[in-house]
């Protein structure tokens, strides 16, 4: 080999592993790299907890796991009896309307009263921090607080409520609130709404604030009262804080079960019943976790169409 030949061959060597060297560097220097130590943890921990727990939650449906005796996870063992056996449950569609009903009456009404509260926040001319506190507070409290608040107060003998009416001459009014079926899942709803209707006004309000204040001159100047302005210049403007707060407001009826478990246990009867309540008593008191999981995932996909449309109106609005 003659002496240029080497020499050539030397330089491409040492070109080559030079050009490595700095690929190698280059690549360790990246922000996805040096960034890796921040998210990777938590993405994994997520996947399995989160993500991993909703696919054996799945699994666990598909097989007649009671609890006791470890099911054999067999492709040949896997069915929908659970999922078959549900649909034939008549207690599954009671919770499943009370549910629904929840899921659209809480919403609406939540909606309404937040709307009412922020337009009269907005209005105030002193106190508005005093009555905006005093609003949202409830939405501070957990479930176990407000649910033994309002246990209290819908006492038959001994509640606020009644003793209101019988202290006013209006004692006919005076119920059995949570005995009664026909009254059990309104006086539900009346105690979330509570809860969750000061949520609803602070966003509202966020949202009144960012309005210009010339467009309430302006339709004033144009003649127009006080319900007419709200209703054709300001509310309209509200429609993407509306849809926020909806799909908020679905996703807190699906998880009311917190509330119902301290009032009635793991069965409020047919009345009041809903499909996180009917899960865990299927699961954890009936030792049915095969059931129970069925019930989980219908509640999944419950959340997901609730949210998968939301997701879709906020990238067409370019907010995602």
């Amino acid at each position: 080999m003659s002496l240029l030949t080497k020499l050539r061959s030397t330089f491409e060597n040492q070109s080559r592993h030079g050009s490595e060297g700095r690929v190698g560097t280059s690549l360790r220097g990246h922000p996805f790299f040096r960034s890796m130590p921040f998210w990777l943890p938590p993405t994994l921990l997520m996947g399995l907890f989160v993500y991993g727990g909703i696919l054996w939650n799945f699994v666990i449906s598909l097989t007649d796991f009671s609890g006791v005796v470890r099911p054999e996870y067999k492709l040949s063992n896997f069915d929908f009896d659970m999922y078959v056996r549900m649909l034939t449950d008549p207690s599954f569609w009671s919770a499943t309307r009370n549910t629904i009903f929840l899921l659209i009456v809480f919403t609406l009404v939540c909606l309404v009263v937040g709307l009412l509260l922020a337009i009269l926040v907005d209005n105030l001319l002193k106190g508005q921090g005093i009555f905006r506190t005093l609003f949202l507070l409830p939405f501070a409290l957990s479930f176990v607080v407000t649910g033994v608040f309002w246990q209290w107060m819908y006492n038959p003998t001994m509640g606020t409520i009644n003793t209101i009416f019988d202290t006013i001459g209006l004692s006919i009014l005076a119920q059995d609130w949570l005995g009664d079926p026909t009254l059990r899942l309104w006086s539900v709803m009346f105690a979330l709404v509570w809860q969750y209707s000061g949520y609803a006004m602070i966003i509202y309000l966020a949202s009144l604030r960012t309005i210009s204040r010339d467009q309430y001159e302006a339709a004033k100047v144009d003649g127009a009262g006080f319900f007419t302005m709200y209703r054709h210049v300001i509310i309209p403007q509200l429609s993407s804080a509306s849809v926020s707060i909806a799909v908020v407001l679905m996703v807190f009826s699906l998880k009311a079960f917190t509330w119902l478990y301290v009032v009635f246990g793991s069965n409020p009867g047919p009345a009041a019943d809903i499909l996180g309540v009917m899960m865990y008593r299927q699961a954890f008191a009936a030792n049915q976790w095969a059931y129970g999981a069925a019930l989980g995932t219908v509640l999944f996909l419950s959340s997901i169409a609730i949210l998968a449309p939301y997701l879709r109106y906020q990238y067409k609005r370019g907010e995602l």
